[in-house]
């Protein structure tokens, strides 16, 4: 899949997070849509499945990222969908999330995990290795 054809659903309540990352994958080619909650997230999954998501861990609760991550892989028709999620919970509030393992991602019911602020190069790496990998 080329960038170009690929659509990623961005999910965070930080605008700048949102802007910032939006115009990173864009000035890659990847064509972004974004969401400011799970919810709203899921009306634009409605419009058109993503072909992969990333999201926030805290936003409308403590782990909203999480259920909405366990939500999208619970339903045959995203469970497929590469997930990465993000998070400030270890700099803000000294919570480790951090996965050891590819078990410890599963649980989490995704596929990558990111600390904010989150590294262009990486996240492009990643999004790419994720995409080629479910193509």
């Amino acid at each position: 899949m080329t960038a170009d054809q690929a659509l990623i659903l961005i999910v965070d309540d930080d605008y700048d997070f949102l802007e910032i990352n939006r115009f990173i994958l864009e000035g890659a080619g990847y064509r972004v849509v974004t969401a400011t909650n799970p919810a709203e997230a899921q009306q634009r999954i409605a419009a058109q499945i993503p072909n992969l998501v990333i999201t926030d861990l805290m936003m409308t609760s403590v782990d909203a990222g999480f259920a909405f991550s366990a939500q999208l892989k619970g339903d045959p028709r995203t469970a497929a969908v590469p997930i990465i999620i993000s998070t400030s919970v270890s700099s803000q509030l000294g919570l480790n999330f951090r996965p050891e393992t590819d078990a410890d991602l599963a649980k989490m019911h995704v596929d990558a995990y990111f600390d904010k602020p989150i590294d262009a190069g990486a996240l492009l790496a990643k999004v790419k290795e994720l995409l080629e990998r479910g193509a």
